[in-house]
């Protein structure tokens, strides 16, 4: 890893949650394309991937950015069976709002308004936070994902029950759990590397 911190200087630093294309850059050096080994590549998975500061900071582990960027995809691109997409998404915007992650919110927001066609619901999550009034289920699904995030120690019978009484079967329970959890990650190692920055 590298030993050179970066301190940033950026006017007008994204201060609100907001379903913009916001940016963000790292604290640390990522790797350079011309730096990039097969092993690298490799880790990438999506060489489009060599386009963000993130991934290219994240792969200077390329095996470990590898596996997170397979169980990324499998928890949200993997779709055939279980919950839907938006209702992932919803989780991932959840988990972002509840640990303050701007960025990862406005990411998640975006596909949640895309996959729901609720971008107002959406934009309401990020305005008023996790009791936001959404409707029943995504009331439970907002719900049950920031507990998860806040202490996950403490979820449990309680949580699932909000869930089974929105019908969610035991596959869409574990999907979510995963979306939130993944983030719960996400947000916290992101915060830990760098910060957002506005939108072009």
């Amino acid at each position: 890893m590298t030993e050179t911190v970066i301190h940033p200087e950026i006017e007008n630093r994204p201060n609100v949650f907001t379903q913009a294309e916001i940016g963000w850059t790292p604290w640390l050096e990522p790797l350079t394309e011309a730096e990039l080994t097969e092993r690298h590549w490799a880790g990438l998975v999506d060489a489009s991937r060599s386009k963000s500061p993130y991934f290219m900071l994240l792969a200077r582990d390329p095996e470990i950015l590898q596996a997170r960027t397979k169980t990324d995809k499998d928890i949200f691109y993997n779709v055939t069976a279980g919950l839907p997409r938006a209702d992932r998404e919803l989780a991932a915007t959840a988990a972002s709002r509840t640990n303050g992650c701007i960025f990862c919110a406005s990411v998640h927001s975006r596909f949640a308004s895309h996959h729901s066609k609720r971008t107002e619901d959406v934009q309401r999550l990020l305005d008023e936070g996790t009791q936001a009034d959404l409707g029943s289920r995504w009331n439970a699904l907002v719900s049950v994902s920031s507990a998860l995030t806040e202490t996950p120690v403490e979820f449990g019978t309680p949580d699932i029950g909000k869930l089974r009484e929105e019908g969610l079967s035991d596959l869409e329970i574990a999907d979510l759990i995963h979306a939130a959890a993944f983030f719960n990650w996400a947000n916290r190692l992101m915060l830990s590397l760098g910060e957002p920055t506005p939108a072009k």
